[in-house]
């Protein structure tokens, strides 16, 4: 049943270029129906040169909340009248509170998001990370809110590997300050690392599946030697959703290995941004994760 749009119905919504493909409405709006608040959350199309005139326009109207995705996570930070201490450290942000004073506080709850699944196993108990190596592929925006989980889990060493060497490196200077676990990995040296690896996490976008590139969703970002030299028991995590399951997840897989999508990250960082915005302690993550998991198969049979 469609919930009724009055003149008192606030906005939320998510900033980015593209998000339209965002499942963050689908999983927001069963939120805030459950609970019951009149709010609709929308897909916001924002280009880069329009980011300032829209956060501010939205502070002026009166906006509950806003989630950021790329590619403005980190320009975004500078439009903030406060940075919480975590999204001061990453240089990014993803989630928008409106402050009593005026103003946006920004926050990060990407790492909040990352953590959820590798703190809970399906059965109440996480295996232990604390001193495991962990190999990060790709130093993007969303690596660093993964290096930042991986050193609150405690795990040690922490490998970045990239394509690009020189991007590698400028990562690891960029967080070597609250990462001094943190070190640069040759892709040359990728199989090696791997064989003692506990977690991998793919932050890529290699097997993403992309309109108009039908054979995206083929790709993998490890070559089948790399695959074969991953660890005995070492967890495969692809922070890519779409498809459900990855050419690497199919893969490892296949291999035996336990695997994790991005999909339950995006509904626990939504959850979290709909704590800050409502201050309810409590939100349907139930509710939240079934409309996800709805709208990707809707989308993947090509439906609006």
């Amino acid at each position: 049943m469609a919930r009724a749009i009055s003149a008192h119905t606030a906005l939320a919504g998510v900033l980015g270029d593209p998000v339209r493909h965002s499942l963050s409405p689908a999983m927001h709006n069963a939120a805030l129906t459950s609970l019951g608040l009149n709010w609709v959350y929308l897909a916001l199309p924002t280009p880069a040169a329009a980011l300032e005139t829209v956060v501010k326009a939205m502070e002026t109207l009166n906006c509950r909340g806003l989630n950021v995705t790329i590619p403005h996570k980190q320009a975004v930070a500078a439009l903030c009248s406060e940075l919480c201490p975590l999204a001061e450290r990453l240089g990014a942000v993803n989630t928008l509170v409106p402050r009593p004073q005026g103003g946006w506080l920004g926050t990060n709850t990407d790492v909040e998001g990352f953590l959820a699944p590798l703190r809970n196993d399906g059965d109440g108990d996480a295996p232990g990370w604390a001193g495991r190596r962990a190999v990060v592929l790709g130093c993007g925006g969303s690596a660093r809110a993964v290096v930042a989980g991986l050193v609150a889990l405690g795990c040690a060493p922490i490998s970045v590997a990239a394509r690009r060497p020189e991007a590698v490196a400028a990562f690891v200077a960029a967080c070597r300050a609250w990462a001094p676990q943190l070190e640069p990995l040759a892709w040359e040296h990728l199989g090696a690392a791997l064989a003692e690896a506990a977690l991998l996490v793919n932050t890529t976008p290699v097997g993403m599946a992309t309109s108009g590139d039908a054979e995206a969703v083929d790709r993998c970002p490890l070559r089948p030697a790399e695959l074969d030299a991953l660890a005995v028991g070492c967890t495969v995590y692809d922070l890519i959703y779409t498809p459900r399951p990855t050419a690497l997840l199919r893969a490892a897989a296949a291999r035996q290995l336990p695997c994790l999508d991005g999909l339950e990250m995006l509904v626990q960082q939504g959850a979290a941004s709909l704590r800050l915005w409502s201050g309810l302690e409590t939100v349907p993550v139930t509710a939240m994760r079934d409309a996800a998991i709805t709208a990707l198969a809707a989308s993947s049979q090509g439906s609006d």
